[in-house]
């Protein structure tokens, strides 16, 4: 039974379907998916699970538990290009049912590695198995929603997309809440924590799967007229995901979102340890500190502008092109990640906060652009397996920008003795330096030559 629900043929819309339900059933993924972002909370208790008041030596340190952010994202980029093709074959119905199951199996894989204190266990649950539930999950709603909305495909993928840049906004009040409610002298509460959550996103990723639906073949919204194309950077036919990896278009593109999510990954992997490191007491003194509650806070703050710019950016580009974005997005962020040091020495949390929230708003909408970027190169019929493909882009950045963040930082603390709050001015001039890059790439992208489509 549960494998004839499942079918492609049992998600096709029956005719009078309305489309607008189909929405909240990719945000019923996204924000539950979304919860990577907030991981940066259980940073400093995962710290001190033996100690539980305080880090011991056979603890685990910051960089280790930063590794599992980055093999989570790395697994989510791999599982979406390997699985991009299989999803089209068999609908988003499996494909997000698959994606319920791994992302919940992982936290409770991780709730008995922090159990046994075997951080091996931890990088299987939440790096591995969730991160192949965070590749199904990203993916499955994207085309699908492409496919209801052919007169809106930004639009269209913003809000596919903005759930996952929401969902640290819900993951980040309730991981503390949960923690602060387990916690005991001899537990921090974390592998509690991650059972609780585990059981939770499972129920409600179940409400996306039962909601989502497919068009009909030939289907398109009433009264829509598609307008000629006279733009030579908008696809009229498709190309096969296959040949689209032989474009240059798509390494370029490839390029652009490395560029863009590598800039920006790494401050949202860290962002709750280094606003405190960056606002210490020591820094600027014990009024203008930053707690870890409003640390915490800052982490919500970012996430509801990571969640807003997905669909605010994603919109504008239906109205000034996806090139022309993108180009705001590098020229715009290189001069704000100059900024952020700026914001340390003079010691204005407003400054940071404001730079950081436009930030990663572009951050956020550079991954709700892209796939509407991809419909424009390559046509929509194949755009879920070629969007896969591409997100091994975020996996490179996955790995590149919290490494950048992390081992720069101590570095310069260990080996140059550079105080916390001064230790990540060079990474950020760096991050600026690859937003250059990625605007050199955006620039050089041109319509894909016309022996690669098949129609």
């Amino acid at each position: 039974m549960l494998n004839q629900f499942l079918k492609r043929e049992a998600t096709i819309a029956k005719p009078g379907f309305n489309r607008w339900l189909v929405p909240p059933a990719a945000l019923a993924i996204h924000l539950c998916i979304g919860q990577i972002y907030a991981y940066s909370v259980f940073n400093e208790p995962m710290t001190r699970l033996l100690g539980i008041s305080a880090s011991t030596a056979e603890d685990w340190e910051l960089t280790t538990i930063g590794w599992i952010f980055s093999i989570a994202l790395f697994t989510l980029g791999a599982s979406a290009a390997i699985f991009g093709q299989w999803l089209e074959r068999v609908g988003p119905r499996r494909a997000m049912f698959a994606s319920a199951c791994c992302f919940a199996g992982g936290f409770l894989v991780a709730a008995l590695g922090v159990q046994l204190h075997q951080v091996w266990l931890v990088y299987l649950g939440h790096g591995v198995l969730g991160g192949i539930g965070l590749g199904l999950g990203y993916i499955s709603p994207v085309s699908t929603l492409m496919k209801w909305f052919p007169d809106k495909p930004g639009m269209a993928t913003g809000m596919a997309i903005m759930g996952f840049g929401g969902g640290a906004m819900i993951a980040s009040p309730l991981s503390v809440s949960l923690m602060n409610y387990f916690a005991s002298p001899a537990s921090t509460g974390v592998s509690q924590t991650f059972l609780v959550m585990g059981i939770i996103y499972f129920c409600f990723m179940l409400f996306g799967v039962f909601i989502v639906r497919l068009p009909q073949y030939g289907w398109k919204p009433l009264g829509w007229i598609p307008k000629s194309n006279n733009n030579k950077m908008i696809a009229t036919g498709y190309v096969d995901a296959n040949q689209a990896i032989k474009t240059p278009q798509f390494y370029l593109l490839f390029t652009v979102l490395a560029m863009n999510v590598t800039a920006g990954i790494g401050v949202l992997g860290q962002a709750s340890v280094m606003i405190q490191e960056m606002f210490s007491v020591a820094s600027v003194g014990e009024k203008m500190a930053v707690t870890a509650a409003a640390a915490g806070g800052f982490v919500g703050l970012l996430s509801i502008f990571n969640m807003l710019g997905r669909f605010f950016w994603s919109s504008m580009s239906d109205r000034i092109g996806r090139k022309n974005t993108y180009s705001i997005f590098f020229i715009l962020g290189a001069v704000l990640y100059v900024l952020v040091p700026m914001a340390g020495n003079v010691g204005s949390v407003a400054l940071f906060i404001i730079c950081f929230a436009i930030i990663i708003s572009m951050y956020g909408g550079g991954f709700a652009t892209i796939p509407a970027y991809l419909k424009d190169m390559f046509g929509v019929k194949q755009v879920g397996a070629i969007h896969g493909r591409l997100l091994l882009a975020w996996s490179l950045a996955a790995i590149l920008g919290p490494v950048l963040v992390n081992y720069i930082r101590a570095y310069q603390i260990e080996e140059m003795n550079i105080a916390p709050a001064q230790a990540y001015s060079t990474t950020m001039y760096i991050m600026a330096g690859l937003l250059i890059i990625g605007l050199i790439c955006n620039l050089s992208i041109k319509p894909v030559n016309r022996k690669f489509f098949n129609e």
